[in-house]
This record gives C-alpha cells, structure tokens and sequence, in this order.
C-alpha cells in the first residue's frame, strides 16, 4: 500500500449538517452539490470563488445527477426536480413520489431519468416529456440505489434485501434481464453505507460493495464473479466510483479512509484519512477527485492521484479486471482476413496509449474515430464496450464469427475456432469437457490450475483431480482416457497430454509439443486415435500411446474444429466467401487407418450468418451438428462420396414446452445417443452451463414439419384429433426413413452384425405400420382423400404382400372399397415385379 502525504484539505462549507452529494457535468466543466438546507450550489471546475448558488429548491435532497445542460435533484418530499444549468434556474418537477426519493440516475443520453424512492415501484421518466414514464416492478422491496450502464440501455437497481435487478429498458416494456443474490448486502433504504452498483466505463462489468467490506466485480457477460477488491477498508464501504478511464476505482469507508485502486492489480495505490464520506466524484479529464460528507461540506481534491502513479490518469480506456478477459483470449486468437487473402496483424504498439491499455488488447483504438470496433463474447448487447462518445460501437462480435468492419476496406466474416463441449471462463471456473461419460472442470488458482474430472459411472471409472502447472484450456474424454492441451507460454510450446484411465502394464501417460509458434485450435479422442487441430492449419494424428501417425494439412482454412468416431476424423474449416460475407463452413470426413476420404470439402448447411455451436458423433456414428439457430442436424449417406445431405432432427425452437410462450430457455448440447438429443437446459438468458454441476435432459427427435406444437399440459386427457395424429405419423414417418437410412448406411459399409441386420428389418416394419396409421386417417377424412391414401400405400417397404392385406383390410373396415380394388392392384404389381426379378 501507498500512503500519500499531503497537505490535508480543507472542506468548503456547502450546505448545512447531514447527508450531501455531488455530480459533475460530463464535460466537466461544473460540479453540483446537495445537501440539507434548500440550496443547490453549482461549482466551476477551475475557479476558486465562491459558487453559484439557486435558492428556493426543496430541502433535504437525498441525491443528484446531471448533464451538460441540466441537473435533477430528489428530495425526501417525495419530489424529482429539474434546473437548467444555463439559467441556472428550477425548470420544472419532473415526478413527486409518495415516499421519500433515496436516488436518481439521468442515462448517459440524458433521454431518461431513473428515480429510486421508499415505494416498491421504481419509476423512469422522459426528461423531455414527464407523461413519458416507464415502471419497474418485479423487486418486492424499496431500493436504495440506481445507476445506469454506459449504453443507456440497462438499469441496475441495489435493493434494500440484497438483490440487484437488472433491467432492459431499451423497449417501451422493461424488461427483467437478471435479479442477482449474493452480491450486496442488506441495508435499509436511510443507512449511510453504500450497496450502490457502479459500472465499470467499458460496459461489460460492475463493482458493488460486499457485506465483508469487499469490492466485489461481476461481468455482465455470464454474470459470473470476477476480481474482488479485498482487504482494503476496516469498515463499511459508503461510496464508490471508478475513474473515467476505468484504470482506478475510488472508495471511501466508515473507517475513515479514501482509498484509490488500482483496477488491473486490484492494489491500493494511496490511502487518505477523510471521514464520514458520503458521495465520490471523478472529473471526467483531470487528476481531480470531490467528494462530500454527512456535515454538509464538499472537498475538491486537485492532484488526487499520487504523482508516482499520476500516469494511470492519462491511460485509454481500460478494460474490467476479469480473471479472464474474453476479450483479450478472443483478440489472441482472432486471425482477420483481408480481402486480398492477407492476414492482418492487430496493432499492439503505443497508438494513443499504452501497450496495457483496452486499444491493444483488442489491437485498435476505440477511442478514435477509426474503427470503433469492440468485439462482445456473447453477442447479448449489454456485454459491449463504449466509444470516446460515451456510446455502444456499431461493429460487434456476432456469435462465433469475428468481424470488423474497416474505414476504407472490407474484410470477410470467419467462423472462429472452438473446442465442442467446453465453456468460456467464467470467473475463474471453466468446463473443458462435458458429455455423457463425465465432466472435466478447471479452477484458476492464481499460479496454477486445478482440474477435476469427475465420471457418471463410478463403478467402472474413479474420480481424479490434479495441479495443473500447465494451464489446459482444452480436453476430451471418453472410457479409454482423457486427452489435455495447452497453449504456449515463454518458452514452452503448446502441449498435448494423454492419461488413460487404465492399462494391463504402469499407467502409461505421454505428452508432446507441438512446433514452436503452433497453437492447439481443438482436439479430439476417439477409441483409435488423438486427433489435433492447429492454428498453421496442420491436422495432427497420434494414436493412443502418443506415436505420430499422419500430420495433413488442412484445405480450409483458418481451421475451425474437430470431432473423432473410431477411425474417422471429421474437420472443419473455413472456405470461400458467401454472398452474405461470411466464409462458408466446410466439413472433411475420413478414415484415417484406411487412408479413405469420404467427404472432402463439402459445405456444411448454415443458413445465413449463422454458426456451429457443436460437433459431434452420434453413438452410432454419425456426425451431427448443432447450430446457433437450436436446431440439430445429422449427416445422411456420409460415407458416399459427395452424396452426404444434412437432414434436421430437431428444432429446439419447436419444442411443445416453448410453445406457451411463458418459458425462455436455450440449450447448450451434449450428445446424440440411443436416438435422443442430450443436452444442458439453460435458463435466465445464460449462453453456457455453470456450477453446480448441471443436469442433462434429453429430447426425443422431431423433424420440423410444422411450426405450431401444441404447449405442455394443455388438454392431455383429450383425444387428439385426426389433423394433429395425422401431423405427428407425418413426423414419425419422416424421422423414422431418416433413421433407417443410417442403419442401412452402416450395414452396407461395414461387416454387419445379425443384431444390426434384425434392426433394420424391424426399423423397415416400423416405418409401414406408421403408413398403415397414416392410412387410417386417411380413410376416415372421407373419399376425397382416396388419392392421398393410395400414395400412401405406395411408399410402403414390405415386399410380402402382408403390409398390403393389412392395408386393404383398412379401407374395406372404412367402407373405401374402390380404394381397396387400387391398393390390391399395387400389391400384385409388386408380386410380379419381384417374380421377374427373381
């Protein structure tokens, strides 16, 4: 810790003894005090004379706010007054409240005016247009403190029992995006500590005082802890505020102590001996701090930041203090393309600011007028930085694929790498691995790691964790072992590790570098081999016990990901450019003992700007895909060269649970096994699965045939009628082709078991009996349909005649006997024809 000597201030007296609070203007160019007594004094930045003052406002003002050209007051009556900072004069009463007024918060545009008062209901006025007002009602108690984020679009409220709410007010309906617990601490709405949620200046985070006198930092990406601001005050926390630049965070305790951190060490750099602080306040430029007390006086510290770390002022913007910055592991990764095929290389020099500023972590200035790029990890909006205007840039990270959008030059949009069944950071926890043999989870500790694999089935497989020195960010598992990967660091190259879960001699675990420079994009384990993928566009091979088998490299390219099933190795690459400006996505399937290429550089089937959240064999193997849209797709006739299609088992969006409209969920996906989508069902707007440790559900397949399901436990005891049976043997009859045809897939291209040929016999039973189905309904709907019910017929698989006795047996028991004379026809056509066959 730093303890700065200094000349101790004097307080200027500004109001009369009890709470005061202050604000600068944006430009700051002034500074406004409230407090006890009826006047509202206006001070200018730079100028020691006496202030201006206006009289005849309300008394006991409980908080203020202010923009260039006007400030809003709240006072303990119960009223929200407007004063124009030109006349210096009360406009008007924007809103009166029943209770007592705790805070207000004017949004960064300066368009709405958040008010906080002892009544449940938190009220946003226009500042333009007081009939203009919005209302916020899901917390159950008052609040005490409002603050907005640097877009205007979100609004977090600190309750009085612990929980924040976070609304979107972006839409003329508010709308609940996260009610947080475990962040703040009870208070009551008069209480002089401080449960005030405060944003840091690049958008993606907040800091709030905790109930053990910590600084806790939360990200609004994942909502997931980040660093905490520790062992700094003996007391209660009463004000916090970050610096303009984020490089700082300032806060005051009831243990009489000013504190400045510094944001990227979480580190006390100065300490000052003031008490019963109650309000801080940056100066949007200068090496300049004020802040009030509960006596009614108002201190204005020049020169607040010790000369030794005076340079922190001066910074850009800096980025949130994540324990792991997606932002940096995203720009670490990103390779941007020129349209001339060049890659370009992020700047990481001094431009406009340090090398540890947010410009060159993202390698541009968002500072400048150049770019205004920021890249969001989760595409949800509120996860974005901010340009010099204090506004959301307009080029952003959608999805998986990085863009930028170039002052004279347009470049392409790529899908970037991923490791399927892992998560991002969040806070310092991350999955590496989860399927449905187990899970492989990581703990950042700091100076090292700790990894935990964790296994469903414990009677064949035991739980282990391990130190890791490494740092693994990637892993694979199935019943054999478990396969690690990690990137470079100084001098130490990327490193592939391999620990089997068992063998008949010493555990025989191996690891191997890769060449220097070379990063690991994905990896995958299969029961033959280790399949690696690398940013020099290289596909290594090894088998089980580490020997190099086969080193290729990729066609498309950057490389995008993997995914392994015995002795084939699925890949996936970038390819040329669409109309949309996107890269398509392309897909290579081989074996890799037989040395056989059965797709080579097929597309896989996107719609639009869309992206693959995951790839994976089936249990089967089959390759299946899961896309950002939530639906589920399986590659038919893939062992046929050039004849694979992709055909959709499931859109989640279609599933009957949605289809109320009262549940919003997505799902993060798990595996295809035993004909059954298995996956993370996640709620409250979470991209990704965290701890505890989630549960799998699983969903029956359902091609998407129709677009209106029926909800969930709406009239279940009732007999469905013949529109909605007919629709669902519809979908039976499609999915169940679609299954038969992968069976006879594998039966025709491999040395079919008795076992496998009985199932696809019965599958070829199963698929005429739901045309028998189909056919009855048919019948019932009337002789109209007589045409339909033929073709019907026709489709039908069984070569015998008794699917076809079946058939005629239904359309005489239905009075359709012209339909029955039809249907003997196509059955003895189908006897002849096998006849000349034979």
């Amino acid at each position: 810790m730093t303890s700065t000597a200094h000349t101790r201030l004097r307080g200027r007296p500004a109001h009369t003894q009890g709470p005061t609070y202050l604000s600068y203007t944006p430009d700051g160019t002034k500074l406004v005090t409230v407090g006890s007594n009826n006047t509202t004094r206006v001070y200018k930045t730079g100028f020691d004379g006496e202030p201006t003052n206006i009289d005849d406002c309300q008394e006991q003002n409980m908080a203020v706010d202010s923009t260039n050209e006007f400030f809003v007051t709240g006072a303990e009556d119960g009223t929200v007054s407007k004063y124009s900072l030109e006349t210096m004069s009360f406009d008007k009463f924007l809103m009166r409240c029943s209770l007592p007024v705790r805070d207000v918060a004017i949004s960064p545009d300066g368009i709405w005016c958040a008010v906080a008062s002892d009544e449940l209901v938190v009220k946003v006025v226009k500042t333009s247009d007081t009939s203009s007002v919005l209302y916020l009602r899901e917390q159950l108690k008052p609040i005490k403190h409002i603050s907005f984020d640097p877009s205007s679009k979100y609004l977090a409220l600190s309750c009085t029992d612990g929980f924040v709410y976070v609304y979107s007010i972006e839409d003329s309906e508010p709308e609940l995006v996260r009610k947080i617990d475990g962040l703040i601490r009870t208070v009551e709405t008069d209480d002089e500590v401080s449960a005030k949620v405060t944003w840091h200046p690049d958008g993606r985070a907040f800091a709030a005082p905790t109930g053990t006198r910590d600084i806790q930092v939360m990200s609004t990406n994942d909502w997931g802890m980040q660093r905490i601001f520790s062992n700094g005050h003996t007391g209660d926390i009463t004000a916090l505020a970050w610096s303009p630049n984020g490089a700082m965070l300032a806060s005051a305790g009831k243990d009489r102590k000013i504190l400045i951190w510094e944001t990227k060490t979480q580190s006390v750099i100065a300490s000052y001996d003031y008490g019963n602080v109650m309000d801080l306040a940056w100066h949007p430029t200068k090496n300049l701090l004020s802040f009030t007390n509960s006596d009614g006086e108002v201190y204005i510290f020049n020169d607040f930041v010790p000369v030794e770390h005076a340079h922190l002022v001066r910074l850009n913007a800096q980025p949130a203090p994540f324990i792991h910055d997606p932002l940096s592991e995203i720009s670490a990764n990103v390779r941007h393309v020129n349209s001339n095929g060049t890659k370009h290389i992020p700047h990481r020099g001094t431009r406009r600011g340090s090398p540890d500023s947010l410009d060159d972590i993202l390698g541009t200035d968002i500072m400048g007028d150049e770019d205004d790029f920021v890249v969001d990890d989760d595409g949800a909006g509120y996860a974005l930085g901010v340009n010099g205007n204090g506004k959301r840039p307009n080029d952003l990270y959608d999805g998986g694929r990085a863009s930028k959008r170039a002052a004279h030059s347009w470049e392409p949009q790529y899908h970037e790498s991923f490791q399927p069944g892992s998560t991002p950071w969040r806070g310092n926890r991350k999955y590496l691995c989860l399927n449905l043999i187990g899970f492989v989870w990581t703990v950042d500790q700091d100076t090292h790691n700790t990894v935990t694999v964790e296994f469903y089935d414990n009677q064949n497989h035991r739980d282990f964790h391990f130190t890791d020195t490494f740092m693994y960010d990637k892993a694979c598992l199935n019943d054999s072992g478990t396969l690690f990967s990690c990137p470079s660091d100084k001098d130490i190259a990327a490193t592939i590790f391999y620990r089997p879960h068992e063998t008949w001699t010493t555990r025989a675990d191996w690891r191997t570098q890769l060449p220097k420079g070379e990063e690991v994009t994905a990896i995958s384990l299969s029961d033959s081999f280790v399949t690696v993928t690398t940013t020099a566009n290289y596909v290594r091979i090894y088998t089980l016990f580490g020997i190099p088998y086969r080193v290729y490299r990729q066609k498309s390219s950057p490389t995008v990901t993997c995914a392994t099933w015995r002795d084939y190795v699925l890949t996936l690459g970038n390819g040329p450019v669409g109309a949309d400006g996107n890269t398509k996505l392309l897909y290579t399937i081989q074996n890799i003992k037989r040395d056989e290429v059965c797709q080579s550089e097929d597309i896989v089937a996107l719609p639009d700007g869309e992206t693959v959240k995951s790839v994976f064999f089936s249990d089967n193997g089959d390759p299946c895909i899961y896309d950002s849209t939530g639906t589920l797709l399986t590659l038919l006739h893939w062992r046929i060269p050039s004849q694979a299609i992709w055909v959709p088992l499931l859109d989640t969006k279609l599933l009957s649970r949605l289809a109320s409209g009262r549940k919003t969920e997505t799902y993060f996906p798990v595996a295809v096994a035993e004909n059954k989508f298995h996956c993370i069902i996640l709620k409250g707007g979470d991209q990704y699965p965290y701890f505890p440790r989630p549960l799998l559900s699983e969903f029956d397949f359902q091609i998407p045939l129709t677009s209106n399901p029926k909800p969930e436990r709406e009239d279940e005891d009732a007999p469905p009628d013949d529109a909605d049976e007919l629709k669902k043997l519809e979908g039976d009859y499609v999915l169940r082709s679609v299954l038969t045809a992968q069976e006879q897939d594998l039966i025709e291209s491999t040395k079919s078991t008795h076992a496998q040929r009985t199932a696809l016999a019965r599958n070829e039973i199963e698929i005429d009996k739901t045309l028998l189905q189909m056919l009855a309904v048919e019948c019932r709907e009337g002789e109209e349909r007589g045409m339909r019910a033929l073709e019907t017929v026709s489709l039908m698989r069984d070569r015998t005649g008794r699917m076809i006795e079946a058939a005629v047996k239904v359309a005489e028991r239905y009075g359709r006997n012209l339909l029955g004379e039809k249907i003997r026809e196509i059955g003895e056509e189908r006897i002849s024809g096998g006849m000349d066959e034979d």
